[in-house]
């Protein structure tokens, strides 16, 4: 089956940088502060307006953010904010992001504010010891959270880490893939002792997704739409430390509702854009249709290498000849 995603004409990306006073003039500091390659671009955006840099004498009050408590309390502390906002067709990411990004970078080292990415949820590091805007383009490097729910439902089992049953009520959804014109990724209904196998698997889906897609909207700058198939191969490539190469099926997905029949609730990631607009804003992760194993069989089978599993559990769908699973 084919899943169609529609792909709109522009997107639109914020960083906020919070001060406790602004002592410089924006105007002048942005683009010519801004470091390394990202200058360049950062220049042709301001001069066709898809970069902007608004000082706001005000403070910024998020909502739905994850702060340490010593950013909350430095939070507290400052004054006023600057916006950093570009806005630029899906062909020309990943380098309006970087450049805006790398902007935002800039400023907050110049007044020691607090860059903040509110699509993610979460400050990004600017200190002087940190590395500036990586110059190659990784989702590791801050594009991507993960909002981490647990049914307040659930009876769970002691936790064990070789376990494949117990309980399903792990819920792990991603937070920054809109960005490139892609819905979010989650997976539903694992056991809480798997989060971080969860975490590991949707990264790598996350990664295979992006390149595809950021290569496909390079290739095609004035499509509207684009059609993936249900079915995505991950690669050892895809994988931080390499590792099994598995299938995953992939649904769309209400991430507002959760899984039907379930009781009890969930606090759900809202995830964009409202219903009704005819976009995809989620696509759950799962096994592959061959796959006759639990959701914690298949979880587990994915994250360990040189393990041996039932022939039944390693089938991928028939019309792909590749294996789901391979070790």
């Amino acid at each position: 089956m084919k899943i169609v995603l529609p792909l709109p004409g522009t997107l639109t990306t914020l960083f906020v940088v919070a001060m406790e006073h602004l002592t410089f003039d924006v105007d002048s500091f942005v683009p010519w502060r801004v470091g390394g390659p990202f200058r360049r671009t950062a220049t042709a955006a301001l001069a066709t307006g898809a970069l902007t840099v608004t000082h706001h004498p005000t403070p910024w009050r998020p909502t739905g953010l994850t702060f340490a408590d010593e950013e909350r309390r430095r939070l507290r502390r400052m004054k006023e904010h600057i916006v950093v906002s570009t806005t630029a067709p899906p062909h020309k990411l990943p380098a309006t992001i970087q450049a805006a990004r790398a902007a935002a970078r800039a400023l907050a080292r110049q007044c020691d504010g607090l860059l903040i990415d509110p699509l993610i949820g979460s400050s990004i590091l600017t200190c002087g010891r940190c590395v500036g805007e990586p110059t190659d383009f990784h989702l590791k490097d801050d594009w991507l959270t993960w909002d981490v729910q647990v049914h307040d439902a659930a009876t769970c089992p002691p936790w064990d880490p070789a376990g494949t049953g117990g309980c399903d009520c792990l819920r792990v959804t991603s937070r920054g893939l809109r960005r490139f014109a892609l819905p979010e990724v989650t997976l539903d209904g694992a056991s809480c002792a798997h989060n971080l196998c969860a975490t590991n698997l949707l990264r790598a889906v996350a990664h295979r997704l992006t390149a595809d897609h950021l290569a496909y909207v390079i290739a095609h700058p004035e499509a509207t739409s684009r059609k993936i198939d249900d079915f995505l191969q991950i690669h050892p490539t895809d994988q931080p430390d390499g590792g099994l190469a598995f299938g995953v099926q992939l649904t769309p997905y209400d991430a507002e509702l959760g899984e039907l029949g379930r009781t009890g609730s969930i606090r759900r990631l809202k995830v964009g854009p409202p219903p009704g607009t005819g976009q995809i804003t989620c696509l759950k992760v799962g096994p592959p249709s061959g796959f006759t194993g639990s959701l914690n069989d298949w979880l587990c089978a994915t994250q360990e290498a040189g393990h041996t599993f039932p022939t039944s559990l390693l089938d991928s769908p028939p019309r792909d000849p590749a294996p789901a699973l391979a070790a």
